[in-house]
């Protein structure tokens, strides 16, 4: 199984991720996995990588599916879960090239800009150690701007509302292309991700089955 999970800023695709990879018994990779592992190898395509990276530009597409095309003739057999992958058409249809006896299903978690915008906004982050609260969630901490730690909570600049709108209009120009893609092809699958997250990983069970 191949499923490749898309989805805003905020839809809660890192603890859909988790559940999904232990449900499927998937190797979850992001882009940022697979760079790390190559430059960690010292990899031809790891070294190169490095040099955009080093000088603070974007890995090009065909480096990225370079490094892609090695992992998957190094795991022939392995189900995967592709998370912040592929980021542009470019890299869906290259995708798509290397996987040529394969067609994977794209799960994209489907929230209202306004509810993630709620979401993100009431997100509190614990300076010390780290920790997330979120009272919209009903994750709360037990004393009021105190984290169990004893770290102060607050509010990181890019869970503010203003922020959050910029990246949700990014997320819009650059992803809905690649929904597009999928769904043309037959292998977009829309779940509701609203609610909590044992009733969202079942709605996806249930599209998956």
């Amino acid at each position: 199984m191949i499923l490749i999970l898309l989805g805003a800023p905020g839809a809660g695709k890192g603890t859909q991720a988790e559940m999904m990879k232990n449900y499927y018994a998937l190797n979850h990779l992001s882009t940022g996995d697979l760079l790390r592992a190559a430059l960690k190898e010292g990899s031809e395509l790891g070294k190169l990588a490095k040099t955009y990276m080093d000088g603070g530009r974007l890995v090009p597409d065909d480096v990225i599916l370079g490094i892609i095309r090695d992992y998957l003739a190094a795991h022939p057999d392995e189900g995967i879960l592709f998370d912040g992958f592929p980021r542009t058409v470019v890299q869906a249809q290259g995708l798509a090239d290397l996987l040529t006896d394969k067609e994977p299903t794209a799960v994209v978690l489907v929230v209202p800009d306004k509810a993630v915008i709620e979401r993100l906004s009431s997100r509190r982050t614990c300076r010390e150690c780290g920790r997330v609260y979120n009272p919209a969630l009903g994750i709360v901490p037990a004393l009021e701007n105190k984290c169990g730690c004893g770290g102060e909570i607050y509010q990181r600049d890019d869970d503010r509302a203003e922020t959050i709108a910029n990246r949700l209009h990014v997320y819009h120009t650059q992803t809905e292309s690649i929904i597009e893609f999928y769904r043309e092809k037959g292998l977009l699958v829309e779940v509701d991700g609203t609610g909590k997250p044992d009733i969202i990983f079942n709605r996806i069970k249930t599209a998956l089955s």
